[in-house]
């Protein structure tokens, strides 16, 4: 066995043994009680690792082919290769389940039921999804839209203004320093990357700061640019959503109806249409149109007052107007007008989507989480950060998952991305059935109610490894190997939340911690499991070794390698964690 060495006060040399991955007890005693060959190992997946028949079969075949990354196909020939033959050892049936490709501790396909209406999956969402950082002075690009695209975002937003000539439309956050990229760029870019990472839908909501001319311009775009990819809704008004199943590989439009019809019909006077929309064009007189325009004013109380009536509220509208923009509307959307129990009535002849900053959920939910519970069982609420965060600091999005909102914004990056792991990755979570359920007497879920213990996970932290090959010999100490811990907790309602943690295993890459934790969760259905690992350091912040988030209501029982990400939830190509998790 080879040693590591590392100088230490410039004139001394300190030598540490090199790491050895050796199989915890736990896996000597699951390898003895499989025994050998394809029999053993389908029982073992069957029975102690909780695999479905349809599963076991996959990850057969899989071995079989000579897979497992990593250098797995010499193991993968000794665990299911014919007989006889070479017998698969116990550093074989380790290095199985310590592969995060073959061992996986979530499920990695689509198994839900994908063809309930739209407002019955929580939604993959970006927020600003075209700036390269903060939302105060950083540029916009189409780099951004990609990246969140290949992460499996199904929420694109733009917000569109009009260029400095007033001829094309330019994608910037408005307000700020932030540097406009073109629309047209950011268009292609979504249309090759749509649907690189997930088949269902992808909307893209639209902030629209635009005159007439330039939405009919965009109009025109969409259609060019998309093609076939383009859903346009039928000219009829909708009582329920389509399915993501319905729409799949088709791009969706979400915006504000334009402002022009309204203006057109409070002008009892013009009795031409299309000599209306001219004039109004002409005059250019129009404000700038928001979207969501109470996400760019600041503030986070609701109008008591809104002289403007409703643009969808006069069937003329929907019959008369002729309008290219407004036809590839899918869902549209408004914002909040009159009192907050208004904004949250449910219309039954028609669906919508309405927009919330983070702070005007929490006052929502705080008096009225009822009506928010019921008015997203069929309409969709998106919730987007207050105007003055920055970064993703102390961003909850449980509040807005435990109240049915499907489009919550990509501040608290981890546990987005760790919710959005759910379902095979394709950006579409179902809601728990508790969410979209009205009692005789109107009465929906209460997340603030004090609930009896439904479940309680076991969480057994064994040993990690990888960090020797992803990470420089003096990245996180100069002088010794790393003093690696590990922190495991539940991010879910209040009465769920918790962190803990292992002790400090000193100078070894390869630590073994043979921990256990339990978790009783009173809503596992909306439990993320939150896994970090950092390296104590006693003089200065400690050092971040990886991190991920998992939904609870996926994860899969036995043991498990369960990969890490850096803090931007990219996965590190070697550091994993070997763990373990039971239901009771």
């Amino acid at each position: 066995m080879g040693s590591y060495a590392y100088k230490y006060c410039m004139c001394f040399t300190r030598k540490f043994r090199s790491p050895a991955a050796d199989p915890p007890p736990d896996v000597r005693a699951a390898f003895l009680a499989a025994g050998g060959g394809d029999g053993g190992l389908r029982r073992f997946l069957a029975q102690a690792q909780g695999e479905a028949p349809a599963e076991v079969d996959r990850i057969l075949a899989l071995l079989s082919g000579g897979g497992g990354g990593g250098g797995g196909g010499g193991i993968a020939a000794r665990l299911v290769g014919p007989r006889p033959g070479p017998a698969p050892s116990l550093d074989d049936f380790f290095g199985f389940l310590f592969n995060a490709d073959l061992n996986p501790p979530i499920a990695t396909q689509v198994h839900q039921d994908m063809s309930a209406p739209f407002s019955h999956y929580y939604i993959y969402t970006g927020h600003n999804s075209y700036l390269t950082g903060n939302q105060l002075n950083s540029d916009s690009s189409d780099i951004p839209i990609i990246k969140a695209l290949q992460r499996g975002v199904r929420v694109i937003e733009l917000d569109m203004w009009p260029n400095s000539a007033k001829n094309n439309i330019d994608i910037l956050h408005g307000g700020t320093l932030t540097a406009p990229v073109q629309i047209i760029k950011c268009l292609k870019s979504i249309k090759e990357y749509a649907f690189c990472a997930s088949p269902y839908p992808l909307v893209i909501t639209l902030e629209d700061h635009l005159t007439p001319d330039l939405q009919a311009k965009v109009a025109e775009m969409l259609v060019k640019t998309f093609g076939n990819l383009l859903y346009i809704p039928s000219s009829d008004p909708i009582n329920e959503f389509p399915s993501p199943e319905s729409l799949m590989k088709k791009i969706i439009i979400s915006t504000k109806p334009p402002q022009e019809y309204k203006k057109f019909l409070k002008s009892k006077d013009n009795q031409n249409i299309n000599g209306g929309l001219a004039n109004l064009a002409e005059e250019g007189s129009l404000r700038r149109i928001d979207s969501n325009a109470e996400e760019s004013d600041g503030k986070d109380e609701l109008d008591d007052q809104d002289e403007d009536s409703s643009d969808e509220d006069d069937p003329k509208f929907q019959q008369e107007t002729a309008c290219e923009y407004r036809e590839l509307i899918t869902i549209h959307a408004g914002k909040p007008k009159g009192h907050l129990k208004d904004a949250l009535k449910v219309d039954p002849d028609k669906v919508r989507r309405l927009s919330l900053s983070e702070t005007q959920l929490a006052k929502a939910t705080a008096s009225h989480g009822a009506d928010v519970i019921r008015f997203t069982q069929k309409n969709i609420l998106r919730v987007y950060p207050k105007g003055t965060r920055i970064n993703s600091s102390n961003y909850d999005p449980m509040n807005a998952w435990t109240h049915g909102a499907q489009m919550g914004h990509d501040k608290a990056l981890r546990l987005m991305q760790g919710f959005f792991r759910a379902n095979g990755g394709c950006g579409y979570v179902k809601k728990p059935d508790f969410l979209l359920r009205t009692g005789p007497n109107g009465e929906v879920f209460d997340p603030n109610a004090s609930m009896p213990v439904k479940k309680t996970l076991k969480v057994k932290v064994y040993m990690g490894d990888g960090w020797r090959m992803d990470f420089s010999k003096t990245h996180f100490d100069t002088f010794s190997p790393p003093d690696f811990y590990t922190r495991v907790g539940i991010a879910g309602v209040r009465a769920d939340c918790v962190m803990k943690k292992t002790r400090t295993i000193e100078d070894q890459w390869v630590p073994m911690w043979d921990e256990e934790f339990t978790f009783p969760l009173t809503v596992p259905e909306l439990a993320v499991l939150r896994i970090e690992v950092h390296e104590y350091d006693m003089s200065e912040k400690h050092d971040f070794g990886g991190q991920t988030c998992l939904p609870v209501s996926e994860l899969k029982q036995g043991i498990r390698a369960v990969p890490l990400h850096d803090r931007r939830g990219t996965r590190y190509k070697s550091v994993r964690l070997l763990m373990r998790f039971d239901f009771l």
